[in-house]
């Protein structure tokens, strides 16, 4: 454990609740037991008593963003089953955000004004953002076969992404919960030190189609032999209801990870003590 990180932690922390508190975002504790954990056909939940354990504060928060609060955001604990490694963990912190009349480019000049207050915090120098689109970074050619798409961007572009680099535009087929215009998601995603940081979107404002959504991951995971999560018809119904909005999720441990250089996604948090953690 170690505890000059720790300590970096807690600075990464203060800054963000201080700057989105400036900025007058409210603050949300969200439910941590949830009925419907998650859209994302490929995300593993952790059953808990009568439910799950959310995979992200998202479907809380967008019933909040029903009810009338137009800037909210939640720091809070998630948790995936199957996830291990340098860079990913069974339970890890979340940022999550939404606004008001906003879109997904809206959402950049805040996550950078984060970034900054954090890295100021540290007494690092503050990273320049660049921007490229999906269709850039495959010069062009985006592959219309998810299996080609993935390989060629685990490959060829992940590797490329180690300036801090917001991407942009993804396929509408891997739209999730964005809105769709044409043939692209409003959907971007931002790298730091190497680390995909931050997933955002142009919500989707239409129950009908997220009910849709939930279906057709439903019958991919069952293809797949997974049983399919349950839907949360909550969220469903909240998404008629709150105005045009952008919504972004953002790594905690991960940015402390880019800001420290920090490797290993173990040594920014305090470990829960199963065998397989190292302390």
């Amino acid at each position: 454990m170690n505890v000059g990180l720790l300590r970096a932690r807690a600075a990464v922390l203060r800054a963000l609740h201080t700057t989105l508190w400036a900025e007058g975002f409210v603050l949300v504790e969200p439910p941590v037991l949830v009925p419907g954990p998650a859209l994302e056909e490929n995300l593993e939940a952790v059953p808990c008593a009568e439910g799950w354990l959310h995979t992200s504060p998202e479907f809380a928060l967008k019933r909040v963003l029903a009810a009338g609060l137009p800037r909210i955001y939640a720091i809070t604990p998630v948790f995936r089953a199957e996830e291990r490694g340098r860079h990913h963990a069974r339970e890890f912190t979340m940022l999550e955000l939404y606004l008001h009349n906003a879109n997904y480019l809206d959402l950049i000049p805040v996550v950078e004004r984060l970034v900054h207050a954090a890295a100021e915090a540290l007494g690092v120098a503050r990273p320049h953002f660049h921007q490229a689109t999906v269709a850039e970074l495959f010069g062009g050619h985006v592959p219309e076969d998810d299996d080609t798409f993935y390989r060629r961007w685990v490959d060829q572009i992940d590797p490329t992404l180690v300036a801090p680099t917001w991407v942009l535009d993804f396929p509408a087929r891997h739209a999730a919960l964005a809105e769709v215009r044409g043939s692209v998601a409003e959907r971007l995603e931002l790298y730091l030190g190497g680390l995909e940081l931050a997933n955002g979107f142009s919500e989707l404002g239409d129950g009908p189609e997220l009910a849709r959504r939930f279906d057709a991951s439903a019958a991919a995971r069952a293809a797949r032999g997974r049983a399919p999560h349950p839907t949360d018809v909550g969220v469903i119904d909240a998404s008629d209801r709150f105005p045009r909005s952008a919504g972004i999720a953002v790594g905690v441990d991960r940015l402390v990870m880019a800001l420290t250089g920090a490797t290993d996604i173990r040594d920014v948090r305090v470990p829960a003590g199963f065998p397989d953690e190292a302390d």
